[in-house]
């Protein structure tokens, strides 16, 4: 298995030995003249076992190596014998993958069968496709997610990221977008998931065999109690399953991605075992390359596109962190996810006000699209100005014009929360999906005074406007009955 996955080795390639461990960063010993190149992947034969796979980072001198494991190098000991590959690690690839989840060397973990030898592999080192081969028409790529279309919407073969801290749903959201936009848009799913936790990869493998959708979908995992060279790797990896979609197949492909900070802090750990001396706030030195060479591949071509949304944790909610804004400069859209919505239940907890888009432009979405983006950011951002008022002094000593302004903010912001598919069995309310049209016109409803009657209950974890409007009518009818009985 592990010889299909370092596919393309040719004769007579040099063998070396293992001089020195330390974790999982491994200093390898060739003949003289014949060490091993840069990014190459060695097989080491350790034991009657699986040969564990690494790959080449430094030349220390002429005869000497150090390389990262991409798996446990427990047992690992001085003089085992290192086969050079003559190649990068290279994963496999096309209708095979589908279905299956596989790690960052391309082994099913799925408990299914393995994959036969002629299944076509590629590399996961590759460059991005050259601007003059980019297609640059940006086109809506609809979520069905309100608050989403409506004020940070995607774009097709673009970058779209959720930004929060631990607990405020961004594992939720993307298991949402996974089902929507599958079930929506005809195409290919893939999913990186980097340094997450065992429990919410098996979530989302029976939620995707529930729904349907897993034989349109590819899951790659580097979980959080694999080595740092296998967090680090996976997303390459997940990338390379996607590029033979897009550039073979010509498919459109949304690429998933939880998290991106993890294959950061994968990065710092495999940078200090280097011996590499750290920079700002403790990151490695090389942040920006790292990120670049991830962020950069995503790109959409004529014909085909890789569209991706990406989860980054914020840690300590500390937005200036310089791996989160690093991030941020490579993306199109940005979903920033708020502790204090999601403190109120206010689902999905995206922040209005941080939340934006590059598609957020008339001539890209339309006049009425961006004005009432416009229009329902404004509200809510005077609201946000008045809370301490309301606060100190209660909603009473704000004039009457103020007060209107208060109420419909706040029923805009109850209008944009959503139930979801994915949580239906922990809520009890069935998921919704809103078209574009849908959204605007409830927003327009609320904007133009419609509902400065209804009880804030009837917008709170509704889809549509019509669907709020029987609840309202449903609330008024009972009392009614209540006092006629």
């Amino acid at each position: 298995m592990h010889d299909e996955a370092i596919k393309g080795s040719q004769p007579q390639l040099p063998t070396g030995e293992v001089v020195a461990i330390n974790g999982s960063v491994i200093d390898i010993r060739f003949p003289p003249d014949q060490v091993a190149s840069l990014g190459t992947a060695v097989s080491i034969i350790n034991g009657a076992g699986k040969p564990l796979i690494a790959e080449i980072q430094i030349h220390l001198d002429d005869v000497t190596a150090r390389a990262v494991a991409l798996g446990n190098t427990a047992g690992l000991k001085r003089g085992t014998p290192v086969q050079a590959t003559g190649a990068p690690l290279q994963v496999p690839v096309g209708e095979a993958v589908l279905g299956r989840l596989v790690n960052v060397i391309g082994e099913p973990m799925d408990a299914g069968s393995l994959f036969p030898a002629d299944v076509p592999r590629k590399p996961i080192h590759a460059p991005a496709p050259p601007l003059s081969q980019q297609s640059n028409q940006p086109e809506m790529f609809h979520t069905g997610i309100k608050v989403v279309d409506l004020l940070a919407p995607l774009i097709k073969g673009g970058k779209a990221a959720m930004f929060g801290g631990a607990g405020v749903g961004k594992t939720v959201l993307i298991m949402e977008l996974i089902r929507t936009t599958v079930e929506r848009h005809s195409g290919i799913s893939v999913f990186a998931g980097i340094g997450e936790r065992s429990r919410e990869g098996h979530e989302l493998l029976l939620e995707l065999r529930e729904s349907g959708v897993l034989e349109r979908t590819a899951l790659v995992f580097g979980q959080m109690n694999e080595p740092p060279g296998a967090r680090w790797r996976v997303g390459l990896s997940a990338l390379a399953i996607a590029e033979h979609f897009r550039d073979d197949i010509h498919e459109n492909v949304l690429l998933l991605v939880d998290n991106v900070y993890r294959l950061v802090q994968a990065g710092g750990e495999i940078s200090g075992l280097l011996g590499r001396l750290p920079s700002r706030v403790g990151y490695q030195p090389t942040l920006s390359s790292e990120i670049a060479e991830f962020e950069e591949r995503i790109a959409s071509v004529p014909g085909a596109a890789i569209t991706s949304i990406q989860g980054v944790y914020v840690p300590a909610d500390d937005f200036t962190d310089p791996a989160v804004a690093e991030i941020f400069g490579h993306l199109d859209s940005s979903i920033v996810l708020s502790r204090d919505m999601a403190s109120e239940g206010m689902y999905p907890a995206v922040e209005p006000l941080a939340s934006t888009s590059s598609l957020l432009d008339p001539r890209l979405i339309g006049d009425q699209h961006y004005k009432t983006a416009q229009e329902v950011r404004k509200a809510i951002a005077h609201y946000r100005d008045l809370q301490k008022i309301i606060a100190l002094l209660g909603i009473e000593e704000l004039s009457a014009t103020d007060r209107h302004l208060v109420g419909r903010a706040r029923r805009l912001m109850r209008f944009l929360t959503q139930p979801f598919m994915v949580t239906t069995a922990f809520t009890g309310k069935s998921g919704r999906a809103v078209e574009l049209d849908a959204t605007i016109a409830g927003c327009r409803a609320i904007l133009d005074g419609e509902a400065d009657d209804w009880a804030e209950r009837s917008l709170y974890m509704v889809g549509d406007i019509e669907e709020a409007r029987e609840r309202e009518a449903s609330t008024k009818e009972t009392p009614a009955k209540a006092v006629a009985s």
